[in-house]
Order: C-alpha cells, then structure tokens, then sequence
C-alpha cells in the first residue's frame, strides 16, 4: 500500500499543471509597459484565471501604484528570509496578486545560496498556485533581467512607433533569441496615433526579425494614444475596470483573446518539465561557479 501511495504521488507530481510565466519587456522606458501588464493581467482574469504579477522594475516599481496599492514587504524581504512568500504577496482589485521587486536585486553573484533556493521554491509554488505569472521588467537589460528572460516561457515586446523605440525593441529581440532560438516572441505597439502607424511598426519588425533572423514573432496589435489611460493612471484605477466600455479597453480585450489563441490556450502546460524553473536554476548555477 505504501509504494502504491508512493507511485500515485510521484505522478500527480509528475501531471502536475504548470502556470505559463510571461515577460513583458521593452528596449526604453516610458512605453507604457507597466500599465498594459496590469490591465493585460486583468483581460486575463477575465477567463476566470489566477493571475500574479512580479513586479521587477528593480528600485523604480511602480505596478503598486498603478493598481491603487502600497506594498510593505517586497521580494528582496522575502529572499533574505525576513519574511514567508504569502507575506510578500498582495491582493490587487478583481484578486489580482502582485509583488513588489524592491530594490538590491540586480547584483545577482552576491545572492548567497539560500537566495537561490528560496527564489527557485517560491517560483515553483507560484507556477503551482497561478495560471500565469507576470513579470513587468524594468526597462532596457540587466544581467539578471536577461537571465530570466531566456528562462520565462512567453516574452511580450511593447515598442511605440519611435525610431528609437522599435530599434531597441529589436536589440532586445535579437539578444535573447541569441540565447533561445525557440522563445516565443508577441509583439505590440503602444501609444499610436493611428492604426496604420502601429500596424506599419509591427509589420517592420516582424519582417526584420523574419529577415536577419528567420525567426517568426507574433504581432498581438496596437494601443491608442488616449486621454482614457492618463485619467486612469491619475485615480490609480485601471483603464479596464474604470472604463470598460472604451475603445481602448475593447482593444485590450481583443488582444488578450489573440494571445491566448496564439499559445493554444489549455490555462497550463500540462504533463511536461518545469523548464522555466529548470532554466532558472542551470543559469543560476552557472553564473555561480
């Protein structure tokens, strides 16, 4: 009876449904990257998902703010054993979770060995806890931000129709295919004046990535320029929940539907290995030795 229990265990552990992790990057700041991951993560929520964002904008986070909260512990607390993982983790409007990134994270050779162990556990149980877990980076590439970029399942590319903005975005694009040459890439372009303006930026990149790259990325579309986003910002509210009937909020749940269509929706990645954790660990392993 024991090792019948023991073998049961074994493979509900092996069937076990995983969270997709998901980062949203871009090459600049000022693109408006936190206010679509939250608003993305609340479209999501809509699907009747659990969803946490991380929040890894390192000593300038704002997704706090962004959803109307205050966060007394952040992830650098929790990662130096001063407090437990459910502490550090805050209840945003419509039960979205988040965590604050604090700051101290970006010297990732100084983290000790317990640092490590205790971010592998906590993003295992988050994988087990939550149908997505989101991570809103800081802008332009860190070290450590790199490392978790080429071991998260999804990476969203937000650039606007800049020249500068859709360089870096492909700079970003090109360095982590580099390391990954089967991540997958969702592009979108914010804060367009018109349609054909983000369309034209999205077409340009998806071509230039399919050309020096023969690499194929998928456009999730465009987000206007509206005054609807600023006054949202100003009331600390989300654009989705305090103005779902606008354009811009219809827009968003347009494009949260293509990115669930464009990765099979199922909710998890079911019966198959944790390789965003597995990644993590190899790369921290490795940048320890």
């Amino acid at each position: 009876m024991k090792d019948q229990a023991q073998s049961l265990r074994m493979k509900m552990q092996q069937n076990a449904r995983l969270g997709k992790s998901i980062a949203v990057v871009s090459g600049k700041g000022g693109v408006g990257k936190s206010n679509f991951t939250t608003n993305f993560s609340n479209m999501l929520m809509s699907y009747e998902k659990k969803v946490i964002i991380i929040d890894m904008d390192i000593g300038m986070g704002n997704v706090h703010i962004l959803l109307g909260r205050s966060a007394r512990y952040s992830l650098k607390d929790y990662l130096q054993g001063e407090v437990t993982l459910e502490e550090v983790i805050y209840d945003g409007p419509n039960n979205l979770n988040y965590v604050s990134g604090g700051t101290g994270l970006a010297s990732i050779l100084e983290w000790t060995d317990e640092m490590v162990d205790r971010l592998l556990l906590a993003f295992a149980k988050l994988q087990k806890d939550y149908d997505y877990i989101l991570f809103d980076m800081g802008a332009g590439a860190t070290n450590w931000s790199l490392d978790l970029l080429n071991a998260v399942d999804d990476i969203i590319v937000i650039s606007t129709t800049e020249p500068t903005s859709i360089t870096d975005a492909y700079s970003m694009m090109k360095y982590i295919h580099f390391k990954d040459r089967e991540k997958n890439f969702y592009l979108l372009c914010n804060r367009v004046i018109t349609n054909e303006e983000g369309t034209d930026t999205l077409i340009r990149l998806k071509q230039t990535m399919a050309r020096f790259l023969s690499k194929d990325v998928t456009i999730l579309g465009s987000l206007p320029e509206d005054p609807i986003v600023p006054k949202a910002v100003k009331q600390q509210e989300l654009f989705t929940i305090l103005y779902p009937n606008s354009k811009i909020a219809k827009i968003m749940e347009d494009i949260t539907k293509r990115y669930i269509e464009g990765h099979a929706f199922d909710g998890f990645i079911t019966q198959q290995p944790n390789k965003f954790i597995s990644k993590l660990r190899s790369i921290f392993l490795k940048g320890r030795d």
